[in-house]
């Protein structure tokens, strides 16, 4: 039953051309600018990011019950499932957005698109999100119901005839052949183990202990090539602030304790709910450090190439249900790369970073570069490298401090 309902999705998606982007002119402003998407988005307060979109943007049909710090997101990844940009369904006149418009007919038939993922889910899978828009558009706004020919051939493999499943032949009166005993399977490193090697690789607890500051700067490489300078302020336990500076300007944010903000061309804005807690995880001084105290599941999860180094896999989940992956170099035990995921009403969003060039920073290994995945269209990689780290050094505590908003003339 699920494999029809399957067939029918793919069938009826192959008409499908479009998807919906209900997004901000702020927002396209960033992504122009090649600055990091601001946490604040246009027009919608930091108190707003909690609430369901429908009551905070105009005209939301069938999105109703998202989050409206989810908003952006899930339109990046309907963007990236399809191939396409905000102006395949939404209007732009003379460089105006019209987000609320529905002139197109690519924005209703997404809509259908939308209506169908959440039924199927819904009635198939008992409510789990099995299914998005990737699951049959694959980055092209038709999806290919059709298999491509020719076919790849297979090899045969070891012991089998060409083109047949079984043995090979044997000659008359030939005595069969012993089978060769399965050679034994090696012991699968526990999670313990694989995190325990990692804290060793990187230097042991007592050197991990003595960090009290962190202080990083370097650039930000984005996706077109740009270069933004960009620095990175931690002071434990949950103190950050981090700066990029552009030509076209800088933008700024900070957490200090259970409060957070940004400050970027627009004016300053405070941060709360989701908005902050995600802020909050991303900066802390330990995040890619100290991993066994982040999750409240771990297991093995089998090993991968990552480039051509083998890693083993640790599946990772949260307190609040978060999942992640984890991949650790299986010679050296050094973290390569994690990838999170973000459950939402129509399909599941990856971000991945990874982790490159280790050196030694006054006891402790570091890497120098940071690579940063995610599905957002206009920005799908960046890289951070590191010129300078510094462990303990003094960090001004005004930093982290709300700035004073501009005087109202």
């Amino acid at each position: 039953m699920k494999l029809h309902i399957l067939r029918l999705l793919v069938i009826t998606l192959a008409g499908a051309s479009a998807f919906v982007v209900i997004t901000n002119v702020r927002a396209e402003k960033a992504a122009s600018s090649m600055l990091p998407q601001p946490v604040q988005q246009p027009a919608v307060t930091a108190a707003q990011q909690d609430k369901p979109t429908e009551q905070v943007q105009k005209n939301i049909k069938v999105l109703t019950g998202l989050p409206q710090w989810q908003l952006i997101p899930v339109m990046n990844y309907m963007a990236a499932s399809l191939g396409r940009r905000c102006n395949y369904c939404h209007v732009n006149n003379n460089g105006q957005w019209d987000y609320a418009s529905d002139d197109k007919q690519e924005k209703n038939t997404a809509r259908e698109m939308i209506k169908l993922v959440l039924d199927t889910n819904k009635n198939t899978f008992k409510g789990n999100v099995e299914v998005g828009c990737y699951t049959c558009h694959r980055g092209r706004s038709q999806p290919n119901s059709i298999p491509a020919l020719p076919l790849p051939v297979p090899s045969p493999g070891a012991g089998q005839r060409p083109g047949g499943g079984g043995p090979p032949a044997q000659a008359p009166g030939q005595q069969p052949q012993a089978q060769a005993s399965p050679s034994a399977t090696p012991a699968q490193p526990t999670a313990d183990d694989i995190l325990n090697k990692y804290i060793n690789a990187i230097g042991g607890t007592a050197a991990i202990d003595k960090i009290k500051t962190r202080v990083m700067k370097g650039t930000m490489v984005t996706a077109n090539g740009q270069t933004i300078s960009y620095e990175l302020h931690q002071t434990a336990p949950n103190k950050a602030y981090e700066l990029f500076t552009a030509q076209r300007g800088s933008m700024e944010r900070a957490v200090n304790g259970e409060t957070g903000w940004e400050k970027n061309p627009q004016g300053v804005h405070e941060l709360v709910g989701q908005q902050l807690a995600d802020l909050k995880l991303s900066m802390q001084l330990f995040r890619n450090i100290k991993l066994k105290e982040q999750f409240t599941r771990l297991r093995f999860g089998g090993r991968e190439k990552i480039g051509d180094r083998d890693a083993y896999v640790l599946n990772a989940g949260t307190a609040d249900n978060r999942r992640e992956r984890l991949y650790f170099d299986a010679e050296n035990g050094l973290l390569l790369r994690r990838v999170s995921f973000t459950q939402t009403l129509i399909g599941v969003i990856p971000e991945q970073i990874d982790f490159e060039d280790y050196r030694d920073v006054e006891g402790v290994k570091l890497p120098f570069t940071i690579r940063l995945s995610s599905v957002d269209p206009g920005n799908p990689i960046s890289t951070r490298k590191f010129d300078e780290i510094k462990l303990n050094g003094p960090i001004d505590d005004s930093k982290f401090n709300l700035p004073p908003k501009p005087a109202t003339p």
